[in-house]
């Protein structure tokens, strides 16, 4: 999962593709540290959905700017549209099950 570091990057990512999956997170989180291996191992069954990576401690401008107040955070953008957003008690089951729908209405 790459790392994204400024906004003007997040923002060309979220224009430019279609489906984006942004992670908040930290290395001192222990719940962030946990669940980052479990969101990869659900994103391996959507290929197209491109994910990247804020960590919070090194990016606090981009968390406010997307209103990140608790991680970990899950955002994911359809079309440069915020589509889901999860945070702090994630179940990855849900993120799953959402994933799924909308990943299948928009190629399908």
């Amino acid at each position: 999962m790459k790392i994204v570091n400024s906004n003007e990057v997040l923002d060309k990512l979220i224009n430019e593709e279609e489906m984006l999956l942004v992670y908040f997170g930290n290395e001192t989180c222990s719940i962030c540290v946990d669940m980052k291996p479990k969101v990869l191992e659900i994103l391996k069954k959507y290929p197209k959905i491109k994910a990247v990576e804020v960590k919070v401690d090194d990016s606090l401008k981009i968390a406010r700017k997307h209103n990140i107040f608790t991680i970990p955070g899950i955002l994911l953008f359809i079309d440069s549209k915020e589509t889901i957003r999860e945070a702090r008690y994630i179940s990855l089951e849900d993120i799953d099950d959402r994933i799924s729908r909308y990943y299948n209405m928009f190629y399908n």
